[in-house]
């Protein structure tokens, strides 16, 4: 699932694509051995997504300083496509909006581009709510690009089989 997903960022040409490792951090590092990616190791993220988040903006912001935004995507989304983040992007550069979630099942969800005027604001996210929290924060600064099927994840083996 994570190399489907690095392999539709770096199809979609975003740059710098960064990995966040926590658990099963060889095991990830040699599955992506060769991309042209960056593998960080998050060593607190038993703590929660938001440790993720400050790991991977972090290193982003090393590898490209001058960042203007970031996708937060997650591996266990199936359907997430090149088109999606192309979408994405197209429309933080044409909506004005500094935060562009993806809708599904009635909900704004990962993968959110983040404007680089919110990049203060992730690095003092903490614990296991995400950045979802600055989503309601700015509604006014947000807007939406559908994402069918974005409700689907896989979290078990049930889920793999589901999807089958």
């Amino acid at each position: 699932m994570l190399t489907h997903v690095v392999a539709e960022a770096l199809a979609a040409y975003v740059q710098p694509v960064v990995v966040v490792t926590g658990a099963y951090q060889a095991e990830i590092h040699d599955a992506l051995k060769g991309q042209p990616v960056s593998i960080i190791h998050n060593p607190r993220w038993e703590t929660g997504m938001a440790s993720g988040i400050v790991a991977g903006l972090t290193e982003a912001l090393v590898v490209e300083p001058r960042l203007q935004a970031i996708i937060v995507a997650v591996c266990d989304q199936p359907y997430i496509s090149a088109e999606l983040f192309r979408s994405l992007m197209k429309k933080f550069t044409t909506s004005g909006k500094g935060l562009i979630a993806c809708t599904y099942a009635e909900i704004m969800g990962t993968p959110v581009l983040f404007g680089w005027p919110y990049f203060n604001a992730l690095t003092t996210l903490s614990g296991d709510t995400g950045a979802k929290q600055l989503l309601k924060q700015y509604p006014d600064d947000v807007a939406t690009v559908p994402f069918p099927k974005g409700e689907i994840d896989i979290d078990t083996e049930e889920d793999v089989k589901e999807i089958i």
